[in-house]
Parts: structure tokens; C-alpha cells; sequence
């Protein structure tokens, strides 16, 4: 699989990096200077002097799945039941807050049951209904992920998960409009 991954990530390097080139030759320039943004790929920072041509490749952010992504993917896999029966197009949430205190979680690592580290404007605990990795578009609130459980997390209940105490109470109980996002 590394090997494969390798091949393609290869293949975009060299697509990047040559087809800018090509495109200078055909205008007959002798000497050019292209940049190129790219993500990394865990090669040097710079490519340099290739031919008559400076090729300079600024990095943008990674392409490595973080462990997030990887924990994510494996509960898609394990609930690819429960995505065809997703709701389509809008449909009303009743959301609360919720924080990772230990009061509240009976622990306080701030590890979801997905297995994820929360993170505040990203992590919503969701129904049993809604597979994790599910991303949840919430009007005037912005994109969730459906990463955490929680008992009284049922229908059409959802908690967003906010850093403080304080934020959650004022927070209060909020019927919102939502989406999933494909």
C-alpha cells in the first residue's frame, strides 16, 4: 500500500513540477521562475535547477492522515450501515453544549467515544443514528463532526462541545437548523 501511495504521490509531484515547464518551453522563455504550491510530501523543501528552469515549491499543509483521520476512517468502515440512512437536505437539530469535564464525562482526557481528542468548533456528539466522521452543517454555527456519544443524546439531539462551563450555560437549549454535509 506504501508503495502504490508512493507511485501516486510521485506521479502528482512530477505533474506539478513538469507541466509548468512544459508550458514555459512551448512560450520559447530560456529562463523562468515557477512556483508552485504544493503539499508536502515528506521530500526536501525545495526543487532546484531542474533543465534551464528554477522550479520552487512552497509547501502548504500536509497531506498525511493525521491519527484523527485514520480513527475516523475505521468507524466509516465499521458503520457503513448507517449512511445511506442519513437524513437528505435540511432538517432541525435541538443542540445543547457540553464541555469535557469530568462531571459530566466521568472523565476529563477529553477523549471522545470515537476515540478522538475534542476540539472546540469541530466535535458534536451525535445519535446513535449518525456514524462517526458524519459532518454536520449547522446554520450560523459553521461545520461539525459527529465524534462523540452521549445518554441523553437521542433523536434529534445533539451536543456541541464548547471549552468552558460558562460557555456551555449560556449556550443553553437551541433548536437549530442543520445539514448533513456529503
Amino acid at each position: 500500500m506504501r508503495i502504490i501511495r508512493s507511485l501516486v504521490i510521485l506521479r502528482m509531484l512530477l505533474v506539478l513540477i513538469l507541466a509548468p515547464i512544459a508550458l514555459a518551453a512551448e512560450t520559447g522563455t530560456d529562463e523562468t521562475n515557477i512556483k508552485i504550491k504544493t503539499p508536502v510530501f515528506a521530500l526536501d523543501k525545495t526543487i532546484s535547477a531542474i533543465s534551464a528552469y528554477d522550479v520552487v515549491v512552497e509547501y502548504e499543509k500536509p497531506l498525511e492522515m493525521s491519527q484523527r483521520d485514520i480513527t475516523l476512517a475505521k468507524w466509516k468502515s465499521k458503520q457503513s450501515h448507517l449512511w445511506e440512512s442519513l437524513p437528505k437536505g435540511q432538517f432541525t437539530v435541538n443542540a445543547s453544549a457540553y464541555t469535557a469535564a469530568a462531571d459530566e464525562c466521568g472523565k476529563s482526557d477529553g477523549i471522545t467515544a470515537s476515540g478522538v481528542k475534542v476540539q472546540e468548533k469541530r466535535t458534536i456528539a451525535c445519535p446513535r443514528e449518525f456514524p462517526f466522521g458524519t459532518k454536520i452543517k449547522i446554520d450560523g454555527y459553521g461545520t461539525y463532526v459527529c465524534e462523540d456519544r452521549g445518554g441523553a443524546i437521542k433523536g434529534n439531539k445533539i451536543d456541541i462541545y464548547v471549552e468552558t462551563k460558562g460557555e456551555a450555560f449560556a449556550f443553553g437549549r437551541r433548536n437549530l437548523t442543520a445539514e448533513v454535509i456529503f
